[in-house]
């Protein structure tokens, strides 16, 4: 069956064994055979942000971003806290998006996962805000303290967090 919905999963974390990946990875369990999932692997490779070269003809990392949150019929974000607030990778990725448009209007579920994280979600929820994606309130998810809720190997282990990413990823999926 081909895919007739897309979903474009982005994590806040660079490293490929964060917490944030192994979220996103579990979620992806629970995609329906008529959806595609994608976990965007290119926030390393945008550059600094440039109004100058935020233009028609933008750099072509900026440009496949673009053509995956177009194709996108929803995005999930999952992301730490970095120093109390946004990662910068991300917040870089969430700039270059402003002036195309990007996420105005797209289903949006967002979790932090974190030691804290209530600071980053906060200042996100506000970007995303001024971004008019549809930020949707039922995928919206804090979760602090995620290193206690997850094994060596990376899976959840509390059941409670498990349910909740469940119902946030569901909420998203009930939107496409």
């Amino acid at each position: 069956m081909k895919p007739t919905k897309n979903i474009l999963a982005i994590s806040g974390s660079l490293r490929a064994g964060s917490s944030n990946h192994t979220i996103l990875r579990f979620l992806g369990q629970f995609v329906p055979n008529n959806t595609r999932y994608v976990i965007y692997e290119g926030l390393s490779l945008l550059p600094h942000f440039d109004p100058g070269l935020d233009n028609d003809d933008p750099p072509e990392p900026v440009n496949a971003l673009r053509k995956r949150l177009a194709e996108a019929d929803g995005v999930i974000i999952c992301t730490p806290e970095y120093a109390y607030g946004v990662p910068g990778s991300l917040k870089n990725a969430l700039d270059w998006t402003v002036s195309s448009g990007s996420l105005v209007d797209k289903p949006l579920a967002l979790i932090t996962a974190s030691t804290g994280g209530q600071n980053a979600h906060a200042a996100l929820k506000l970007i995303l805000g001024a971004l008019s994606a549809n930020m949707l309130e039922d995928a919206t998810l804090l979760i602090s303290f995620i290193k206690s809720k997850m094994d060596g190997e990376g899976n959840i282990t509390d059941a409670e967090t498990a349910n909740k990413l469940k119902t946030a990823f569901a909420a998203l999926l009930n939107k496409l």
